[in-house]
């Protein structure tokens, strides 16, 4: 064990997919070859991090692994990347959703090493976000996630995809320089209070400060972190982007970038800023609340069912917040899995989306129909993910979305009451998109194949993740309990659920 804990398994996490897209590119003239080099980095991706995972299966408090080497030392930036039970998950659902992104893009022609290139680029800096405990390093591969999807909605994707792509640019790089500002404002801070230079964590936490300027800076942080998330009225990128996006850009949108914003306010905004993050938990669950009817009613409304799915992960990613606000050992750990769940269930039905968007060259609810007499296994498929998107006992959604109402509930009735009224909201959006698409009368009269073998394998890969998660999640509970307990150890213990302000 020893000998396995020193291997630098994190870094060769991260730069076994920088390093694939870098041969890409330097290949990308030869497009088989680098449509399969995508798959085998991101399959041994993947087979590092499911490896990592039974390692480290029975959690613990602390770090599980941990690497710590001098880099620019004259400013104090270190190589620091961690991995608790926390991130432990969230790198293996990266891990699996990159797999399924470049599965789900097997038949893209157009510029395709570069295409792929661009894939494994974003598992680098999204890995790098998981991982990274310097502020210096975390800012360099959040700012590596934005370039890659900047490109693939600009370059593959829909009709205004250029519109789409500028305004998600737009909104995430406005609020990652705030959180710059705020980096540079917290380490002169540090320094000016007799600290060492550094940008780590550790160091930073507890630094001195005026009540003032400890909000301001938490303000900054978490502008950039709710706009990723994204919560009402900072989320309106995320419909365009989703609608323009290529289904590969669509599912790691969902799956996983809208993950770093809750993640990082875990590992940064609370225990860098413990006063001002409890002061906000009433307004964030506020915030999630509305965001929940909000998105629901929209999604509710919508004609295309890939703009249907993008609102209704606004609805979901309001549930993860109010679990963060809640501020409580169950509702914290069902957040966290709620994040998983909804990577799963929300890439699945993008990447059906896609699939029936190939065949029907429309995502129009009002041209769809029928599909069940036509694709039966595609259609079982669509009406499995459905459900388990909108919570159905038995299958993932369900599991974590209870857990954030019973903690809910155990922080403020009132929070939990409201958030349970949102759940049969749910219902009827997914309902609406399940008969407008698979039910009803058959539009058209061409032929579509049902599903090819290579979308079958990933399409079960994924309904027996939902099933593993909704019928026995203790094992990803497990790993939760250390890493939660030691979140809710850093704030403060008097906080005042005393309801929304």
């Amino acid at each position: 064990m020893t000998e396995f804990i020193h291997i630098p398994w994190l870094t060769i996490l991260v730069f076994l997919p920088l390093a694939g897209a870098l041969l890409c590119l330097a290949l990308h003239r030869r497009e088989v070859l680098c449509r399969w080099l995508a798959l085998a980095v991101s399959w041994g991706v993947f087979v590092l991090a499911a490896g990592l995972f039974a390692a480290f299966r029975q959690g613990g408090a602390g770090w599980l692994l941990y690497e710590d080497h001098a880099w620019i030392e004259r400013l104090g930036v270190r190589y620091i990347l961690g991995l608790d039970g926390i991130s432990l998950l969230l790198v293996l659902l990266s891990g699996f959703l990159m797999l399924t992104a470049v599965l789900v893009s097997w038949k893209v022609r157009r510029h395709t090493g570069f295409f792929f290139a661009l894939l494994l680029l974003m598992e680098a800096g999204i890995l790098g976000v998981f991982l990274a405990l310097d502020l210096v390093l975390f800012y360099l591969f959040w700012e590596l996630m934005l370039i890659p999807m900047f490109f693939l909605i600009g370059v593959w994707g829909h009709e205004r995809r250029i519109y789409a792509a500028v305004k998600f640019f737009l909104f995430t790089l406005a609020g990652s320089l705030l959180m710059l500002l705020a980096i540079i404002g917290l380490h002169l801070l540090h320094t000016a209070g007799g600290g060492a230079p550094s940008f780590a964590l550790e160091a930073l936490r507890g630094t001195s400060m005026s009540t003032t300027v400890e909000f301001w800076l938490y303000g900054a942080f978490l502008l950039a972190f709710i706009i990723k998330v994204p919560l009402v009225p900072v989320h309106t990128w995320l419909p365009d982007a989703h609608t323009e996006a290529p289904t590969a850009g669509s599912v790691i949108l969902a799956g996983l970038l809208l993950k770093t914003g809750v993640y990082g306010l875990l590992r940064f905004g609370f225990p860098l800023f413990p006063a001002a993050a409890l002061a906000s938990l009433p307004w964030l669950a506020l915030l999630a609340l509305i965001g929940i009817f909000y998105a629901a009613w929209i999604a509710y409304l919508q004609t295309d069912a890939k703009r249907l799915v993008a609102y209704s992960s606004v609805a979901h990613m309001g549930f993860v917040v109010l679990g963060l606000a809640a501020w409580n050992q169950t509702a914290l750990e069902g957040g966290i899995l709620q994040m998983v769940n909804h990577g799963i269930t929300t890439g699945a039905l993008f990447a059906l989306v896609g699939m029936i968007d190939e065949r029907a060259h429309t995502r129009q609810i009002a041209e769809l129909g029928g599909l069940w007499g036509r694709v039966p296994r595609l259609s079982f498929f669509f009406l499995f993910f459905s459900l388990a998107s909108l919570g159905l006992p038995g299958l993932n959604n369900f599991a974590g979305e209870i857990l954030i109402l019973i903690g809910a509930f155990q922080a403020n009735p009132l929070w939990g009451a409201t958030a349970f009224a949102g759940v049969v909201f749910a219902a009827a959006y997914m309902l609406r998109l399940v008969q407008g698409v698979i039910w009803g009368p058959a539009r058209g009269a061409v032929f579509w194949p049902d599903l090819e073998p290579r979308e079958a394998v990933v399409l079960i890969a994924l309904a027996l993740l939902v099933l593993w998660l909704g019928l026995y999640p203790a094992p990803f509970l497990q790993v939760l309990e250390g890493p939660v307990s030691d979140l809710l150890a850093q704030l403060p213990q008097t906080l005042n659920h005393g309801g929304p302000p």
